[in-house]
């Protein structure tokens, strides 16, 4: 980890760009009166959440206030996705700024006054809808740093992307959709970023900002392995080839390899299997078993050489019992990476917007984001915004996903602070490789 808690500590310290300096009254003042709107936004959009591919609300929403502040604005990208394009008065760089839109197959079990009671469809299946990874409250800051944004527009040089995402979960299956659609459709092709910048709410300090540099959350991987035996009645099991003995073993064998073949000294990996599918009657050992699960690693290599192992794996444990074992991998994420240069330009920008809540650093996330597609075209930011309540414990806050997750709202404005300030600096004083 590049920076230290010394370093971090040290932070007001540092020479900073002079748009840093304090005060910031002005800026600061702007921010604050936004916030009862970012509150008021996070909250109908809470209320109101979508799936995947199906943030038609939501977009029109974010479109009709960017366009109500003047910004050039694209929608449809990506099936959903909303664009707003802040031309500033006098020329220079180019910015993007990214929030998600999407919501979760979760019911909501919170309580709030503005729960949701959403109910729609997911895979085939009646769902509960909520927002349980904190999207409503990332929409919520980007439409407040926008609002506040645009009131600069005559002093910046440059331009600013606000970039509101559509299934940053994942989109249904048979579909296509999130940040590697909006990629294909052309999202940087005019204007061009130079870099990009994306916040997380998170159980954390509330108010406090956590980074790291390089790999800060894992590439993920769906992986899926059809096991084909031979269907025999379970009295005479010799009589056929069990898949259900060898899902077993193989189970087992897949386990095995990141905890005894693969050097996690390098970087973390973690295999996990989430559904095992196979028979339908007590006394049939059936044709096939399906397995399905998700790989999580921070190396490219290591991430190879891991799917190549369970294939190995996967074929010959098959085949030693007289079955076949078919392995697939299809890439969700890739490795989450914050450009090191850019990072450590970001870390006076983030200081300021976090006050005397702090930057802290943060460990490698095994959770996924695929914000990791657009850190693959240009340099970019991803940090992480603490959300818990004021003086509660961290293992006794609803984690990310949970059906009780929610967000301090007092935290937000640190939120609005960073992704203002980041645009801001940036366009005021880039890193030395984005003058080049």
């Amino acid at each position: 980890m590049r920076w230290s808690l010394l370093s971090l500590a040290l932070l007001p310290l540092l020479h900073t760009p002079d748009t840093l300096a304090e005060p910031r009254a002005e800026l600061t003042k702007q921010i604050e009166q936004v916030m009862p709107k970012v509150i008021s936004w996070r909250r109908d959009i809470h209320q109101h959440p979508e799936l995947s591919n199906r943030e038609v609300r939501t977009a029109a929403k974010v479109a009709a206030h960017l366009e109500k502040l003047g910004l050039e604005v694209r929608t449809g990208i990506a099936h959903t996705g909303v664009v707003g394009i802040l031309k500033g008065g006098k020329p220079g760089p180019v910015v993007a700024l990214r929030a998600d839109m999407d919501a979760l197959p979760v019911t909501e079990q919170t309580g709030l006054a503005f729960a949701s009671k959403v109910v729609s469809e997911f895979n085939g299946q009646q769902t509960g809808v909520m927002h349980a990874c904190g999207h409503d409250a990332h929409v919520a800051i980007l439409m407040g740093a926008a609002e506040v944004l645009a009131k600069q527009q005559a002093d910046i040089a440059g331009t600013i992307m606000f970039v509101f995402q559509p299934a940053e979960e994942g989109p249904p299956a048979g579909e296509d959709g999130g940040a590697k659609m909006m990629l294909a459709e052309g999202l940087f092709a005019n204007p061009s970023p130079s870099a990009i910048f994306g916040l997380h709410v998170w159980p954390g300090e509330p108010g406090q900002l956590q980074v790291k540099t390089e790999g800060i959350m894992a590439a993920a991987d769906s992986f899926q392995i059809t096991v084909k035996g031979k269907q025999v009645h379970g009295s005479s099991p010799w009589r056929g080839i069990d898949p259900i003995n060898v899902t077993g073993q193989l189970i087992n064998a897949i386990n095995l390899i990141p905890a005894r073949q693969i050097d996690v000294t390098k970087a973390p990996a973690v295999v996990s299997f989430g559904q095992v599918h196979g028979g339908i009657r007590w006394n049939i050992i059936p044709d096939d078993v399906k397995l399905e699960g998700t790989i999580r690693t921070f190396d490219s290599e290591m991430r190879e050489d891991l799917i190549a192992r369970m294939a190995h794996t996967s074929e010959h444990i098959a085949k030693a019992s007289g079955a076949t074992a078919e392995f697939h991998v299809h890439n969700f994420a890739a490795v989450t990476w914050n450009d090191p240069a850019l990072t450590d330009w970001a870390m006076p920008s983030l200081a300021w917007a976090a006050g005397d809540k702090g930057v802290a650093p943060i460990k490698p996330i095994t959770g996924a984001e695929d914000f990791s597609f657009y850190q693959q075209q240009i340099p970019g930011v991803f940090f992480f915004l603490g959300i818990s309540p004021e003086g509660k414990a961290l293992s006794e806050v609803p984690p990310n996903h949970s059906p009780m997750f929610d967000v301090n709202e007092d935290a937000l404005v640190n939120g609005v602070r960073a992704l203002t300030g980041l645009a801001l600096d940036y366009l005021a004083k880039p890193p030395q490789a984005a003058i080049n």
